[in-house]
């Protein structure tokens, strides 16, 4: 099936966890990733990894449940598409029956843009945006 968007990166993954700022320090001081933004009020935090982003999810915050997929703690995998229009995204993976949440600006590894949520046939979270 040929689409006009192209995935072109990983842009992040994101990781439910119990203690935000115990996991942030892993991250930034163990493994060398550098906060890009925190989002306190959601419990959210941003970690630069190269060129993509893994963000960390307080399993408390209101963000845990958005797009938690089955496994443990994996939350969701986004992928960065080209010539990507997420409202006809959005209508295309519609009308080939797949669930697909509202069409919403969010943060990533390239800046804002717009993005919507879904599941694979297996459950698990997927975020589609733009490059």
């Amino acid at each position: 099936m040929a689409h006009e968007w192209n995935i072109c990166a990983i842009d992040h993954v994101a990781i439910n966890v119990s203690d935000l700022e115990g996991m942030t320090a892993f991250y930034c001081n163990i493994l060398g990733c550098r906060v890009e933004l925190r989002q306190d009020n959601i419990g959210l935090v941003h970690l630069r990894a190269g060129s993509s982003l893994i963000d960390l999810i307080d399993r408390a915050g209101p963000l845990a449940s958005e797009a938690e997929g089955t496994g443990h703690n994996l939350n969701h995998l986004c992928l960065r598409a080209d010539n990507f229009d997420a409202e006809e995204a959005k209508a295309e993976l519609a009308a080939l029956g797949v669930d697909v949440g509202e069409v919403l600006e969010r943060f990533g590894s390239n800046g804002r843009s717009k993005t919507l949520y879904f599941r694979d046939p297996e459950g698990n979270g997927l975020e589609l945006r733009g490059a």
